[in-house]
């Protein structure tokens, strides 16, 4: 039997339709006959999706009993049995209760697509595992439950449901996805319409990605080389020269006129040698790209217009812009050049755009330390000017009538020599003056047809002819090297200079320096190996590209840094020359990975720091706030103890009473202080449980005046996984906080809401507020805002809460009450499929 297939309804928000979508698709097939059921669906109470269910044959779900709660899941043995050709499972990401067959709803559906049946499900975007920082970056929630995102590319379709954050909000105000409940909290935090915008673009993207993949794949499997302009793709080409970053913002232009089109700036390096750009260049345009949206890519290619109409054709590229050519026009003679050559050979997919800047015509400002070198075609072209180009004007010259005389026909062969000099070097240049003087001697010689020369003077011009063609080839030859060593030289001061440059700058990142030489020697590898001894083994302190070596022994190039230290380059075996450089970018790497661990070490010291500030502010307060509470017990203990004073059972009451608040207020103090001792230390560990929300809250309302708190928790509220005693002081220090600083015209308002999967519990106080600059501050350890007396507190009350809160998986944040005040607001986890057990406290009190 083969594997089923999965079919995906992705969705950016609840609410937008996958479910119904997807039993919509479940009718249409039962209608064409095919055999679908119901693995398990969701229709939270929408009156809607739950018509959909009608018709359709629902399978039972597995009973599940979790701390003294019956849950329910799509029972796997069941559906396996019965093998439908098609089954519905809803809520992909779903994590199932311990106990259950597997972990995760997603693992329950690869056991059915092994199994050869046929899988609908849904999913939203923001339960994608990768996309969950992003996610929580947008809407402030942390998703729990999430689905690994190879499981969803797998899928064999996936199609989105879309709609606009408009008419979901307008779907949600008419009562279609939430109860009315709800509805005003879900309104005003998780579905603002910034958020689902920003959750409909991502959706998009994902969707669109993830249909280029598919688009890919299909060209690969049928060979299509050319360009299928489906979205478009601007291939920026850069040499490392100035005109780079012209280029990056004028493709930055083309791009904005086109939503969804896409940057990549390429950089083409030959495969021998050092780069000819600038490393520091290269860097500053690759930033500038990847600022703009882009990606930045590096190529190796000899032949630079080949490999670049290559890569654009690789990744279906619909436009290359490139910069006018920055040579003299002398140097044209040497090709047309690269721009002219792509323009040429793209044909009618690739648009090609040539682009003027500043530096055209200027000359290659950048070293050619590579290029420097005469290429195969150059020295190929040397040899045929100075071996065929002499037999064929010996040619010409025999064929005239008139012939331009023994003087001339030496000049003539003198400049062909030359020119082979000029293309191949010396080695042509010699040849052709040997065939030259043997041609001369020869055809134009008296007496002619021999090897001998009768006149001295036709013999002096034939050595003089032989001595200047070697003299003029060495110094050409010389002239071409000193310019490649001059080149060589300056491109690697360039990259020297940029490693003192980083050295100043104090930059840390070892992946980006071990990129640096991965692209300025063409390696495929690059690993910074190290070990503590000679008999240990090596270990990788940082590597970028593929399949890095562990050994030194194993790479192409190794380059020792100390005893127990190596730079290991895999890809090609690079000459001794270039080695010097390498030994530069080896001890740099070393002195970065270094100064990565004192950064490290330095944290660790300032957390030492933090930790004896704290130590500090603790005896601090130890002998000030713990003292007035003691001072007052201590006070009436003594005047109940005197003999000299006669009290009257109204005085030993009110005595007896300081004492008991100066007990709590005692009380209370050390237990923030053990409690951020605690946090300090990392020794919270919280003991969750599934729990009513009005079980805790009221509890911890106990130290504060009668009266002064409003409580709203509606009896629908799903149960939290909390630590009920970690909940209690959390909410009791907030309520607490915010009734001190409440002016007292209305009391401190604490409500309750649910929102998807977590529960918010909101502190409203009328007070002055904080402004948002010392939001963040009042939540660190000792802080008393404002005016805050002496003896009021030592200021660990919203620090020791917001801990505990995030050791339970939560967040406690500080918001603006509208019309003045401060809000906090604490947000929990709902219990996964919670249900409210049934309790005798009031659904709203005041206290």
């Amino acid at each position: 039997m083969g594997r089923g297939t999965l079919r995906i309804y992705l969705g950016a928000a609840p609410g937008v339709g996958k479910t119904y979508a997807m039993l919509s698709e479940a009718h249409r097939r039962v209608e064409r006959g095919t055999d679908c059921v119901v693995a398990f669906v969701e229709h939270h109470d929408r009156p809607r999706t739950e018509v959909m269910l009608h018709g359709l044959e629902l399978l039972p779900r597995r009973e599940l009993e979790y701390r003294g709660t019956v849950f329910t899941e799509m029972d796997v043995d069941a559906v396996l049995e019965r093998a439908p050709a098609v089954a519905l499972v809803d809520e992909l990401a779903h994590t199932n209760v311990p106990g259950s067959r597997n972990a995760k709803r997603w693992q329950d559906v690869e056991e059915l697509l092994k199994a050869g049946i046929d899988v609908i499900s849904t999913v939203n975007i923001q339960h994608l595992e990768s996309l969950g920082d992003v996610v929580e970056s947008i809407t402030g929630v942390r998703q729990r439950e999430t689905v690994p995102d190879e499981v969803v590319r797998r899928a064999d379709q996936i199609e989105l449901v879309d709609m606009s954050p408009q008419a979901l909000r307008r779907r949600m105000a008419h009562g279609n996805i939430y109860r009315p409940d709800k509805m005003d909290a879900a309104l005003s935090n998780y579905f603002r319409p910034g958020n689902l915008t920003a959750l409909r673009e991502l959706a998009l993207l994902w969707v669109a990605d993830r249909v280029d993949e598919y688009l890919q794949q299909y060209r690969g499997e049928h060979n299509i080389r050319t360009t299928w302009q489906a979205r478009e793709r601007i291939v920026v080409g850069l040499t490392g020269g100035p005109e780079g970053r012209t280029l990056i913002r004028r493709a930055s232009r083309m791009a904005a006129k086109g939503s969804g089109s896409e940057i990549l700036a390429v950089y083409i390096a030959r495969s021998d040698g050092l780069t000819s750009a600038s490393p520091k260049e290269l860097a500053v345009q690759r930033t500038l790209v990847e600022d703009l949206g882009g990606t930045f890519h590096h190529v190796i290619g000899d032949d630079i217009p080949a490999a670049l109409l290559e890569f654009a054709r690789g990744v279906n590229a619909t436009q290359i812009v490139l910069g006018s050519s920055r040579r003299k026009t002398w140097q044209y003679i040497y090709g047309p050049g690269v721009g002219a050559t792509v323009a040429r050979e793209s044909g009618p997919d690739l648009d090609v755009h040539i682009v003027t800047h500043e530096e055209v015509a200027k000359g290659r400002g950048l070293p050619m330390a590579r290029g420097a070198r005469l290429g195969r075609a150059r020295i190929l072209w040397g040899w045929l000017v100075g071996v065929v180009g002499p037999v064929l004007l010996a040619v010409v010259l025999r064929s005239m009538e008139d012939a331009p005389g023994l003087a001339n026909d030496v000049l003539l062969f003198l400049f062909l020599t030359v020119a082979a000099a000029l293309l191949g070097g010396v080695r042509p240049a010699l040849a052709s003056a040997a065939v030259g003087s043997m041609l001369l001697n020869y055809w134009f010689t008296p007496p002619t047809h021999t090897l001998t020369v009768q006149d001295p003077e036709n013999l002096v011009a034939i050595v003089i002819f032989f001595a200047v063609a070697v003299a003029v080839s060495s110094v050409v030859d010389l002239a071409a090297r000193r310019t490649h060593q001059a080149a060589r030289l300056r491109a690697e001061s360039e990259i020297l200079s940029f490693l003192a440059g980083s050295v100043l700058r104090g930059e840390t990142a070892l992946d980006a320096l071990l990129d640096r030489v991965r692209e300025t020697f063409a390696m495929e590898s690059v690993a910074l190996l190290e070990r503590s001894s000679d008999v240990e083994p090596w270990t990788c302190a940082g590597y970028v590209g593929p399949a890095p070596v562990t050994r030194p022994e194993d790479a192409d190039v190794d380059m020792p840094v100390g005893d127990n230290m190596a730079l290991a380059l895999s890809g090609r075996v690079l000459p001794a020359e270039d080695r010097r450089v390498l030994g530069a970018f080896a001890a740099q790497a070393a002195v970065v990975l270094d100064r990565q661990r004192l950064v490290g070490e330095a944290e660790q010291a300032r957390r030492l720091a933090e930790g004896n500030r704290i130590r500090t502010a603790l005896l601090a307060a130890v002998s000030h706030d713990l003292r007035t509470p003691l001072a007052s017990i201590k006070a009436a203990v003594s005047s109940l103890r005197s003999d000299d004073v006669a009290w009257s059972e109204e005085d030993e009451a009110e005595l007896l009473e300081g004492i008991e608040d100066g007990a709590d207020r005692l009380d209370h103090l050390v237990g923030n202080l053990l409690d951020m001792s605690r946090l300090q230390t990392g020794t919270v560990t919280p003991l969750i449980r599934e729990i009513d929300l009005d079980e805790v809250v009221p509890m911890a309302l106990g130290g504060v005046p009668e009266g002064s708190v409003d409580l709203d928790i509606p009896e629908t509220l799903p149960m939290v996984a909390v630590d009920p005693g970690l909940l209690e002081r959390v909410v009791a220090n907030i309520v607490e906080n915010a009734v001190k600083y409440n002016p007292g015209q209305e009391p401190v308002a604490v409500a309750a809401s649910a929102l998807g999967g977590r529960v918010e519990l909101r502190v409203v106080d009328r007070g002055r507020g904080v402004p948002d600059e010392a939001k963040e501050r009042i939540f660190e350890p000792f802080q008393r805002y404002g005016d805050a007396p002496r003896g009021a507190g030592v200021g660990l009350g919203l620090a020791v809460s917001r801990g505990f809160a995030e050791a339970m998986g939560g967040t406690l944040d500080a918001e603006d009450t509208p019309g003045g005040g401060l809000t906090m607001v604490l947000t929990l986890t709902a219990a996964p499929g919670g249900v409210r057990t049934e309790t005798e406290l009031p659904a709203r009190a005041t206290s």
